[in-house]
């Protein structure tokens, strides 16, 4: 018998076994962890920070540019119009809620609309929720002012709940025959997206005799309303003694306007690029040095911070501020570099100390404090890992308050 019967090399045994290199070979569950394990790279480049804020002389200047000479076609003019209110009461009565989307404001639209149904003698209620103080206590109260629900007794309190379960429950029940359309300008609004008026809002949808007819401008509306809440059908009737459906049923028609949204905007602040107030209070800023990510004040705005301080934090930002514009001498000034212009906080507080504007570094942070709450002031962290300050205003900006301070002083 040979000795080596019996006997197998490494490679034979794990041929036998299995084993070898597709024991190693990866499964697509382990390409796909490999390739994902590390996180998604965004960029900080952010449009906001590119360009600086219009001041009102220029976006002023910029409309009369644009709209002077040019003359919009509004395509609801005229018969189109009726046949369009037209379609709108039939698909109302059948059942539906309807959404007007498209470019340009629909404002005039819907409440050429409303002027029409309330001639047939209906309830209506018009609805401007791109105010940023609306809420939709203010909606149910506005309805429950309607002569027909003041004579109804205050029951169940007076939260939202009970404000729609009594509005609902009277607008359902077979003794009033009663209906009412609600016109709601932006409906997208933020105070409309909320959970209760959400909830509130769908029980008011889904009542038979409760109409809806509304405008949005959000293109990535279909996402506020689920499947079922978008294309649900309102019962035929109600018991108001159930409970109350929820759901919207709606259709959409696309009503581009191109018209200017100049009535929705007269609460925005339209000079800024973000539509207000670029920066945040300071607690919530990072500092992220060489960015300009918290953007620039307008003049308008730093105006109204400066009127509420005292004069010694008026001196104080007038020698911060000409700090800063002896940096930018011979630039732009639009767009900054924070690590360029800040100012070290140890040499303003020497300035503010030979200035009499400050004596000790607790009464400077005090001064400072309210600018740094409203963003007119920026704390960076230099290279060095010292502290410096900075205005974030664009250069003639600055310079105009800069100099109207002084006058004021002198």
């Amino acid at each position: 018998m040979d000795s080596s019967e019996g006997i197998h090399s490494e490679d034979d045994l794990s041929d036998d076994l299995g084993y070898g290199q597709a024991a190693f070979a990866t499964t697509s569950f382990d390409q796909y962890l490999a390739q994902n394990h590390k996180p998604t790279r965004t960029s900080s480049n952010i449009f906001s920070s590119i360009l600086t804020p219009l001041t009102a002389e220029q976006y002023t200047s910029a409309i009369e540019r644009s709209t002077g000479t040019t003359t919009l076609q509004v395509p609801w003019d005229g018969c189109s119009r009726d046949l369009l209110f037209s379609r709108f009461v039939v698909q109302l009565e059948e059942g539906f809620n309807l959404l007007l989307y498209g470019a340009g404001s629909k404002r005039e639209v819907l409440n050429s609309f409303a002027k029409r149904v309330h001639r047939r003698r209906k309830d209506v209620i018009v609805v401007n929720a791109f105010n940023p103080h609306f809420t939709i206590k203010d909606l149910l109260a506005s309805i429950e002012n309607i002569p027909y629900l003041l004579d109804l007794p205050a029951q169940g309190g007076s939260g939202v709940e009970a404000q729609t379960r009594r509005v609902n429950q009277f607008y359902a029940s077979d003794e009033h025959h009663r209906e009412l359309y609600l016109v709601i300008h932006n409906i997208d609004a933020p105070s409309l997206r909320k959970n209760q008026a959400h909830s509130c809002l769908s029980i008011l949808a889904s009542n038979p005799r409760i109409h809806i007819i509304a405008s949005v401008d959000n293109v990535a509306f279909p996402q506020l309303w689920s499947f079922t809440e978008s294309f649900s059908r309102k019962s035929s009737s109600y018991a108001g003694s159930t409970m109350p459906s929820k759901g919207y049923a709606w259709l959409l028609h696309d009503v581009t306007t191109l018209a200017p949204y100049d009535f929705e905007l007269i609460h925005a602040d339209r000079s800024s690029i973000s539509g207000a107030s670029q920066l945040k209070s300071s607690r919530l800023q990072k500092d992220v040095p060489g960015t300009t990510t918290t953007g620039l004040l307008t003049e308008v705005a730093a105006r109204h911070i400066l009127v509420s301080v005292t004069q010694k934090a008026k001196k104080l930002f007038v020698l911060l501020g000409t700090k800063q514009l002896e940096a930018v001498e011979g630039e732009d000034g639009n767009t900054y570099n924070p690590q360029k212009v800040a100012f070290d906080y140890s040499m303003l507080f020497n300035l503010a100390r030979d200035n009499f504007v400050a004596t000790n570094d607790t009464a400077l942070r005090a001064l400072m404090g309210e600018f740094k709450d409203h963003g007119l002031v920026v704390a960076i962290t230099q290279a060095t890992g010292g502290e410096a300050v900075w205005v974030p205003l664009r250069k003639d900006a600055l310079t105009k308050v800069v100099h109207d301070l002084q006058q004021e002083q002198d």
